[in-house]
């Protein structure tokens, strides 16, 4: 009762405090934000947005950005063609929440996205992403952002090359991506007959996008600013779930793949061809070097180079500090160590060993079935006849002999 007793006189001296001061009380103004934010009209403006994707309509696509808005809407129509080159489907969007504050009329809001890419996506992509509203209307002026992934065909203008079996989807317009567009679709064609050596069910499909910087790449792919610098290309679902079953897409980052003379840049694409085939970004359990040796020794197969080139980086590393006591785990394969380059060249040289050892066919062999759930002690012992112990010895007198 005392308790009771305290809040009443609180409440009595507020009120009292209210009634006898000079000055009019007012009340505190709403967050600003809350005035802004307009979650129906957000959700309306992105059905009819989706509306304009699947029907391949710019106009309608135009009415849902900000009323007067012309570059909003150029925008969406933009958006609108890029869809129908892409042949999406399966569109959807669907509001989730607020997310960050407003800036003046505009905000963002967190959207459950699906897509695919029709005659070569089998599943769809299913993502959030960042959409950015404004106006008493809540139109749409934007797609993507720092939040969530931000598809490269939502993110601006995009050029697209295609064949029955390669799709490419480059960001920007213009002579220059449209060159370079068809060089990145030859690479894709190459890369099939190369994947198909070593697996000969495999003919794609093959899709490569190509975000127009390294940021939009680490945006594309939802990653921290900076984590793909330095890497050629990476294998990833569009959606950035790696889950088992999502479309897998090869990604190029420009900045690096540009600075390679082009028979390095045909085994980058080959070698993530290689992993799409494989389906390797939903096989995270399995040993990495496994992973990257044998996308590296499918790219590699055929190129003829000699080892001191093909391995000269590892060559280099064994002849100062000697054969590594284990074969390369995932932080020896972070570029950012500055000594990938050696971690992927002494994890090809360990498939080299092991296809010399019992041929091509068991080292397939081996990686379908520690893919498919069997340890690789199991997968040695079953294909190979040996521990692993006993590979690690092997590989590590093929790197000593190497480098002597």
């Amino acid at each position: 009762m005392a308790g009771l007793s305290l809040s009443l006189l609180v409440v009595v001296g507020l009120a009292t405090w209210v009634l006898l001061r000079e000055e009019p009380y007012v009340a505190p103004r709403p967050d600003p934000g809350a005035e802004v934010v307009r979650p129906a009209a957000a959700a309306r403006s992105l059905q009819l947005f989706a509306r304009a994707v699947e029907s391949s309509d710019p106009e309608i696509a135009a009415d849902a950005a900000p009323e007067g808005d012309q570059r909003a809407a150029d925008l969406l129509r933009t958006l609108v063609g890029n869809a129908d080159a892409l042949r999406v489907r399966d569109f959807s969007l669907r509001y989730l929440d607020e997310s960050g504050a407003a800036d003046g009329d505009t905000w963002s809001a967190a959207v459950d996205a699906t897509w695919r890419f029709a005659g070569y996506d089998e599943t769809s992509a299913r993502a959030e992403v960042e959409v950015r509203f404004a106006g008493p209307d809540a139109g749409i002026v934007g797609v993507g952002g720092v939040e969530g992934v931000s598809p490269v065909w939502l993110a601006g203008p995009v050029t697209v090359r295609r064949t029955s079996d390669v799709l490419v989807v480059a960001a920007g317009r213009g002579a220059a991506v449209g060159t370079a567009a068809a060089g990145y679709l030859d690479r894709g064609r190459a890369a099939l007959p190369v994947v198909a050596r070593v697996l000969p069910a495999w003919r794609g499909p093959l899709v490569l996008e190509v975000p127009a910087t390294p940021d939009a790449l680490d945006r594309a792919l939802d990653a921290e600013p900076g984590d793909y610098a330095g890497v050629a290309a990476v294998t990833s679902s569009p959606d950035a779930t790696q889950a088992p079953g999502a479309p897998v897409h090869v990604f190029l980052n420009q900045a690096e793949f540009e600075r390679l003379r082009p028979l390095g840049a045909q085994v980058v694409v080959s070698h993530e061809a290689a992993h799409v085939a494989t389906d390797a970004t939903g096989s995270q359990a399995m040993p990495q070097w496994l992973v990257e040796g044998f996308a590296d020794y499918v790219s590699l197969r055929d190129v003829r180079l000699p080892l001191s080139r093909t391995a000269a980086q590892v060559i280099a590393q064994v002849r100062e500090d000697g054969p590594p006591a284990a074969l390369p785990g995932a932080a020896e394969f972070d570029a950012s160590t500055g000594h990938a380059g050696a971690a992927y060249e002494s994890a090809w040289l360990a498939c080299r060993v092991l296809a010399q050892r019992r041929g091509e066919a068991a080292l397939v062999g081996l990686y379908d079935a520690v893919r498919t759930g069997s340890t690789l002690a199991d997968a040695l012992a079953d294909g190979f006849g040996w521990t692993e112990q006993e590979l690690v010895r092997a590989w590590q007198a093929r790197l000593t002999d190497l480098a002597a």
